[in-house]
């Protein structure tokens, strides 16, 4: 059984990065970084405790320490890499200091039930070495900060065109509405689940406000703002046509579009709605009802 596997694309992607003069230098920076972080904050932990919940510390400090690294040693127009790294050290923080609060309230001392159902899935896959597919899992995590996640980042970061044009607008916009979306979602899901526990109702499911539209709407919106910078992203990708050879210019245009599917795929299968529901359905009795009335990911009008 290959173990690898999982870190295969990331070093792909990776390999496209580096290939690049333009981004060697940051790509290089930013790798070593996250290989430090993740040494430190992640794998090392996993090691000591056999619990890959420390991923959730690791992965969005990677993201805000991808921001500074951008915004330090970028070449673009100061204000276009200050907003793009703004945006992404945001994202970072609004989960990483999540992420820490929780592990000082002592919830990291029990395995995320998205990562049991990892370890199911290592089983069906035939991975008995638990511990060596926890490390790799993790370290694809680390790569993915430095490699796919990183593309929109640097390349709208090293564009030193002073003028905005309307993609890039649209582009930020649509990460604004879906920020807002996440956190309305977060908030909405917080607050569901302190009235139920005041009413005293246990299992219950929650379908109020985006939850009426979809299962995941929290899932959804993270989604789309990495969406927003990929699509923000594209003028700036088109502008390295006259500064890379063709295939590097291609391959980061690859490499820019693959932020999206890692992120869908990560979000729906990895570690986001497949592995939630699958426990969901067995601790609420009215999941499945919810299941066939509400869209999974892509949020809609409520089936009859």
């Amino acid at each position: 059984m290959n173990y690898f596997r999982p870190v295969y694309p990331f070093l792909l992607g990776l390999g496209f990065i580096l290939w690049s003069t333009t981004f060697l230098k940051l790509a290089l920076l930013n790798s070593l970084g996250q290989l430090a972080l993740f040494t430190v904050v992640v794998c090392i932990p996993i090691w000591r405790t056999g619990r890959m919940s420390y991923v959730d510390i690791g992965w969005p400090w990677g993201l805000v320490l991808l921001g500074i690294i951008s915004f330090c040693f970028s070449d673009g127009y100061w204000l276009r890499s200050l907003i793009v790294s703004s945006v992404v050290i945001l994202i970072g923080l609004r989960m990483g200091l999540g992420a820490l609060k929780m592990w000082r309230l002592g919830f990291l001392e029990k395995e995320f039930p998205r990562y049991q159902y990892q370890r199911i899935v290592w089983k069906e896959e035939g991975k008995n070495n638990t511990a060596l597919a926890l490390q790799i899992d993790a370290i694809a995590q680390g790569l993915a900060n430095a490699s796919f996640l990183a593309f929109p980042i640097f390349i709208i970061a090293s564009n030193g065109d002073q003028e905005f044009l309307v993609l890039e607008i649209v582009g930020l916009v649509i990460w604004i509405l879906a920020f807002l979306m996440e956190s309305i979602a977060d908030f909405q899901k917080v607050r569901f689940l302190k009235e139920m526990k005041r009413e005293g109702k246990h299992r219950q499911v929650c379908n109020v406000g985006l939850w009426k539209y979809c299962r995941h709407p929290n899932y959804f919106a993270e989604w789309m703002v990495w969406n927003g910078l990929v699509i923000a992203a594209i003028p700036s990708w088109l502008s390295l046509k006259g500064f890379e050879s063709e295939p590097v210019w291609l391959l980061l245009g690859i490499g820019l579009l693959s932020a999206s599917k890692f992120m869908y795929t990560t979000l729906v299968y990895t570690t986001g709605a497949v592995p939630s529901e699958y426990y969901s359905v067995q601790k609420r009795p009215d999941y499945k009802d919810y299941q066939e009335q509400t869209n999974r990911f892509f949020p809609g009008p409520r089936k009859s």
